[in-house]
């Protein structure tokens, strides 16, 4: 059976449209299309919305973790300011403190003649229950007397 034209159609009809049974190959090449068009915007998307992260990642930055935090903040809840202030604490050095305070703390360590860490978890219960022995005072130096600490003096209720 063959399609003839409706006596109404023109007779110079468009390469898009498909004779009745065939397939329409303008429509399959429009969806394979739209549909690897949004793939490409959602990647795109994605790969805009880890920038922040991604600069904070590359930089070793202190703050990654608080980036990382904001992003999917911006991601779940759609408030772009989220977004912006992550960009914005990737993109700035905050200094790092912890180093020179171990540092610090491990000269003291060395000056106390403790081990290096174990000052960190000696921490006395009474006066002088921990720590380095104390050294006798010399002749000329004034004795100091001991502080007295709430642990002391609740004990000292105690016992009393």
């Amino acid at each position: 059976m063959t399609a003839s034209l409706h006596p109404a159609a023109p007779h110079h009809l468009p390469a898009f449209i498909t004779a009745p049974g065939e397939t329409d190959v303008l429509m399959v090449v429009v969806a394979v299309f739209l549909v690897l068009a949004v793939l490409a915007v959602g990647l795109l998307f994605l790969r805009l919305h880890t920038l922040p992260e991604r600069i904070a990642h590359r930089g070793h930055k202190l703050q990654f973790e608080i980036v990382a935090i904001l992003g999917l903040l911006a991601l779940f809840t759609h408030v772009h300011l989220f977004w912006v202030v992550g960009l914005l604490l990737a993109l700035i050095d905050i200094p790092d403190f912890g180093n020179p305070l171990r540092r610090i703390a491990g000269s003291l360590e060395k000056i106390a003649g403790l081990k290096p860490g174990a000052g960190a978890g000696d921490a006395p219960d009474e006066i002088g229950a921990a720590g380095p022995p104390a050294e006798k005072p010399s002749e000329g130096a004034a004795e100091v007397p001991p502080t007295i600490t709430p642990s002391r003096i609740s004990k000292e209720k105690i016992h009393a």
